[in-house]
């Protein structure tokens, strides 16, 4: 695809999704990185559901630390994996309060440090909390739409996210981290896609 194919394809995508942003509730970038520990395979509505009762028990990173493993694991039950994301939100409070002087650090590198971050919620804390696009989350939407699209052969997250930063213009780096997953969720769903009103179907290898 030439570049001014993708640049058409990310405006009709701005143009279909005006108020595409992150799904998940936060206020500061420590519970951005517990709020996206929980999304994994969760959805984002039911995380939303799930941390106000979280950061209301839980105000500073010295209340994760601290707070009995078994409460946690109560608490954030309904997101699934619970035992397992609840030993990697406590382990994560220490290493940010060991590490990184008790801040969230703010470099993708460092990030990946922690337990339960990977690359994909590296990218997005990086976007959405310190608002730096250096990467593209891919998640099962993104990953998706763009072999759909003929963007990648890829089927491991890495290799696709840089498959994609080779194409994509840096100007729309952070717009393409919403705009997949909004268009995943809204029309190209994976069970039932509504090929035939989808603005970008043009380009589509699946639809063509």
């Amino acid at each position: 695809m030439k570049k001014k194919d993708i640049i058409d394809l990310i405006e009709k995508l701005k143009k279909a999704y005006p108020d595409a942003t992150c799904s998940l509730d936060f206020e500061t970038p420590l519970q951005l990185v517990f709020a996206v520990m929980l999304s994994a395979q969760c959805t984002d509505e039911r995380v939303n559901k799930t941390t106000p009762i979280l950061f209301k028990r839980c105000k500073t990173l010295e209340d994760f630390i601290n707070i009995d493993i078994e409460e946690l694991e109560q608490i954030i039950r309904p997101c699934g994996f619970y035992k397992n994301k609840a030993k990697n939100i406590k382990l994560c409070a220490n290493q940010i309060k060991n590490n990184f002087d008790g801040k969230v650090p703010q470099t993708a590198d460092e990030l990946i440090t922690l337990a339960g971050v990977g690359r994909k919620s590296a990218n997005v804390v990086m976007l959405e909390a310190f608002g730096i696009a250096q990467g593209i989350a891919i998640d099962t939407h993104a990953k998706r739409i763009t072999t759909l699209l003929g963007l990648t052969q890829n089927k491991e997250p890495e290799k696709i996210e840089q498959d994609l930063l080779k194409i994509i213009p840096k100007e729309y780096i952070k717009d393409i981290n919403h705009l997949l997953m909004w268009h995943g969720r809204n029309c190209c769903i994976a069970r039932k896609p509504n090929c035939k009103e989808c603005p970008i179907n043009i380009y589509c290898e699946y639809f063509n």
